[in-house]
């Protein structure tokens, strides 16, 4: 398929490349909506279930954004975040938390591993995109 002229060697690969993102939470139905948000706005999107899959999920490539959840079976969100921002790839990489959790204690928990933000479920689709505009660039 031939549309015009050819790109400059290397240029058609940052075009047609999308940023991809990871969500983690044991909730299929949270990970397909945050997922379908994700796509709309121009992600590609690898999931788990829990802490212990997100970090299979990061093996042999590198995302621009994770989303996950806070209660999970396995490995909770915390343990997760520790353990992402223990990778030397993932020290500055956008990492939000989506939860149910309101608790400010909590809130400084997630701050004390490594969350670069906190949203609180049910989420709305239109911030979820505006946060995730403020925080990957």
């Amino acid at each position: 398929m031939h549309g015009g002229p050819p790109c400059p060697r290397g240029v058609a690969d940052v075009v047609v490349m999308a940023k991809l993102a990871l969500v983690v939470d044991d909730s299929r139905l949270i990970r397909t909506m945050v997922a379908s948000t994700l796509k709309e706005s121009g992600f590609e999107v690898l999931q788990g279930g829990n802490g212990v899959e997100g970090l299979a999920r990061l093996t042999g490539q590198h995302v621009d954004l994770i989303i996950t959840d806070i209660n999970m079976p396995v490995m909770d969100g915390l343990d997760f975040c520790q353990q992402v921002r223990a990778l030397p790839a993932y020290k500055f990489t956008p990492l939000l938390i989506l939860t149910t959790e309101s608790d400010e204690t909590k809130k400084q928990q997630g701050k004390g591993v490594g969350a670069t933000g906190w949203l609180i479920k049910p989420f709305n689709p239109q911030q979820l995109v505006k946060v995730i505009g403020q925080v990957v660039k």
